[in-house]
């Protein structure tokens, strides 16, 4: 019995350990996925160091620097709280070990004594054969049997007790040595963010400062984006009614008759919402879907029909599902744009400079379509415009998008 309940103690406590260092292991893991995301921005913040000029673009990245940056340190705090609590339930299991080992100490120092004791006084087979009758002899037998061996499990129990209490020393130290290494980065985050937050105020200023310029730009950018808009609009509207003349359908013209392998790629497309892979190998979303605030100006709002997506120079864009290029055209002041087709849902990608797919070819998911334009007189700004159409009806790609 004394076995089973010392193995049912080692099991509980390693299990409760290896529990809270999982915790632990997967809070870092979180954290350096959080400074991975931030090394993209501190890539492109590093990419517009050559001007010195203040941009909307700049006051972009350094928002979501700011932002990465504040998930890294709720990420560290987690991370702190989780050790802090394993620390806590460590020392309150050391000390209560140490107990059981002062306690068990004097039991043990008591039976030597009293075994001491006998011994001197009266040898064992002197106090067998002085029973007075059989029975007394055994149960004398007995008793010194079961005297010996309860002096040996106490003596195995502090030897136990005592590794335990060594391993326990051993993991407190460790998890000790763990949140001084997290609080120093935590410092170094803290004061980076408040490095970043005086640029972002000491930027807001130098731009309000334009208005006149900022709002001139924004008229220009907004009436650009409505071309390129009516003419993906009208693209797509005019690929569907010619593929269901082509399948002599009398439905909806704007809708489309799926084939069944049509049908099953939209289905699998549909399947991995929330999966997808980005249409770049690094990056952020710079703009999101819909009416969004202008950074600067008040009163002013930007109706984005997908979503902008900022990546670092030289990067390509990518297909984010298999699918069936349908459409590779050009929009002045929009560079170049590619349309892939799945089944009753197609993705635009935008603001390419090369094309490396053309009409008609068969793309898998990931597979890169063509290199992103760099805005050299913008900070050297790359950024594509990603759309979601099913049927005719525009969708939010981000929720599509894996996080």
């Amino acid at each position: 019995m004394f076995n089973k309940i010392l193995t049912l103690l080692f099991i509980a406590y390693f299990s409760c350990f290896a529990l809270q260092a999982q915790s632990i292991k997967e809070l870092e893991k979180k954290r350096k996925q959080a400074l991975n995301k931030l090394e993209v921005t501190n890539k492109l913040l590093n990419e517009t160091s050559k001007s010195k000029q203040s941009s909307i673009n700049k006051l972009n990245i350094i928002k979501q620097n700011i932002l990465e940056r504040q998930q890294v340190i709720s990420n560290i705090n987690q991370e702190l709280n989780t050790i802090n609590l394993t620390i806590d339930t460590l020392q309150n299991e050391r000390n209560k070990l140490y107990e059981k080992l002062e306690k068990i100490k004097v039991e043990y120092a008591t039976l030597v004594q009293k075994s001491y004791y006998r011994t001197n006084t009266l040898s064992y087979v002197s106090f067998i054969l002085s029973a007075e009758n059989f029975n007394q002899m055994f149960r004398r037998i007995r008793y010194l049997q079961q005297f010996a061996e309860y002096r040996k499990k106490q003596a195995e129990e502090i030897k136990e007790t005592t590794a335990l209490l060594v391993e326990k020393e051993d993991i407190l130290a460790q998890n000790r040595d763990k949140k001084n290494e997290v609080l120093c980065i935590k410092q170094f985050e803290n004061q980076k963010l408040e490095y970043d937050k005086q640029k972002e105020s000491k930027m807001l200023n130098d731009l309000k400062s334009k208005e006149k310029k900022l709002i001139a730009q924004q008229q220009k950018q907004q009436k650009t984006a409505d071309e390129l808009n009516r003419k993906i609009q009208a693209i797509i509207d005019a690929e569907i009614k010619k593929e269901n003349k082509n399948k002599n359908s009398k439905s909806n013209q704007t809708k489309i008759v799926l084939t069944k392998e049509e049908a099953l790629i939209a289905g699998n497309f549909e399947k991995n919402k929330g999966r997808l892979p980005w249409p770049v190998e690094k990056g952020f979303v710079s703009g999101k879907f819909g009416i969004q605030k202008h950074p600067i100006l008040e009163h002013v709002t930007t109706n984005n029909k997908g979503i902008y997506i900022q990546t670092n120079m030289g990067a390509d864009a990518r297909a984010i599902f298999e699918g069936v290029v349908t459409q590779c055209f050009s929009v002045p002041g929009s560079n170049n744009a590619v349309i892939i087709k799945h089944g009753n849902y197609r993705t635009v990608y935008t603001n390419l400079t090369s094309i490396y797919v053309k009409e008609g070819d068969k793309v898998s998911a990931k597979q890169k379509i063509g290199k992103i334009f760099v805005d050299e007189e913008n900070d050297n700004k790359t950024e594509m415009l990603l759309m979601l159409y099913l049927n005719t009806t525009l969708q939010n790609p981000e929720p599509w998008l894996a996080k």
